[in-house]
């Protein structure tokens, strides 16, 4: 009889076990989210101050915090070649400075009343001076940005990889700032215009081995996710030359994200591709 028992309750402790390896416990709901809006913000750059780390670039940099590197470079007085150190710390908004300006700013001179008669005297050949002067150096500025602007327009795009594009440009906050190309492992990734490396390596958190060609004072483009990086810094780039060879660093799969900028914004690049 004892004998029985002890069977029966082996039995029972048995299906005990099996039951609860077979109970389905629901995941937390942060490891069913998407990972995409926390790449997103190790990716961007925020706040109004940033710490250079080892291996970045004020182009880098710039790219990180869709900032122009030529704002960037006139808010900290960085001159070129606008070399940086790790540990420096960087000011990503001119606001800063504005403020600062603020408080000291000088009290207005009270002026004697023979100055005041003196400059009501004043010809009116005097007065119109200045504002031919205003005139002559504005036409001059709006030349200038014309001319920039019709280099700018000089740059001839090509696509810088074979694929299928699975992933497209946005606009929104959180947006793909991009689009991406997918393809085999070692794809021939080459460079979409004419430009110089201004960066290359991995100290970008989100784009893995990326590089950063710049065309002009305008526009620059980025390779992101390669396998091996076939350029270095401040080598000269033709349209067509072979830089880099697809892989997946610091992305899920297989691809190249290829970014277009216009003076520091992320632009549509299906717009500027033929």
């Amino acid at each position: 009889m004892m004998r029985i028992i002890h069977i029966i309750f082996i039995n029972y402790l048995c299906l005990s076990i099996v039951g609860c390896s077979q109970r389905v416990t629901p995941a937390p709901v942060s490891s069913l989210s998407s990972g995409h809006t926390s790449l997103q913000q190790k990716i961007k750059i925020k706040g109004g101050s940033y710490i250079v780390k080892k291996g970045e670039t004020l182009y880098a940099i710039s790219f990180r915090a869709n900032k122009d590197f030529r704002d960037l470079a006139k808010i900290n007085g960085i001159s070129k070649p606008y070399k940086i150190y790790p540990g420096q710390k960087l000011r990503l908004n001119a606001l800063l400075n504005i403020k600062k300006k603020a408080h000291h700013l000088p009290e207005k001179p009270v002026l004697s009343t023979s100055y005041k008669q003196k400059n009501n005297n004043m010809s009116k050949k005097d007065l119109v001076q200045p504002k031919k002067a205003e005139y002559v150096e504005k036409q001059a500025n709006n030349l200038s940005k014309t001319k920039n602007t019709q280099y700018a327009k000089k740059v001839v795009w090509q696509w810088p990889a074979k694929g299928k594009v699975i992933r497209r440009f946005s606009n929104k906050d959180n947006g793909f700032k991009g689009i991406l190309i997918a393809n085999k492992r070692n794809t021939s990734i080459k460079a979409a215009s004419h430009g110089t490396v201004v960066y290359a390596g991995s100290a970008l958190k989100g784009y893995g081995q990326l590089i950063i060609v710049k065309h002009n004072d305008d526009y620059l483009s980025a390779y992101a996710h390669n396998k091996r990086l076939l350029v270095m810094e401040k080598q000269e780039v033709k349209a067509g030359q072979l830089i880099a060879e697809m892989g997946s660093s610091d992305a899920k799969m297989t691809g190249l994200r290829f970014e277009i900028r216009y003076r520091g914004k992320s632009v549509n690049p299906v717009k500027y591709l033929p």
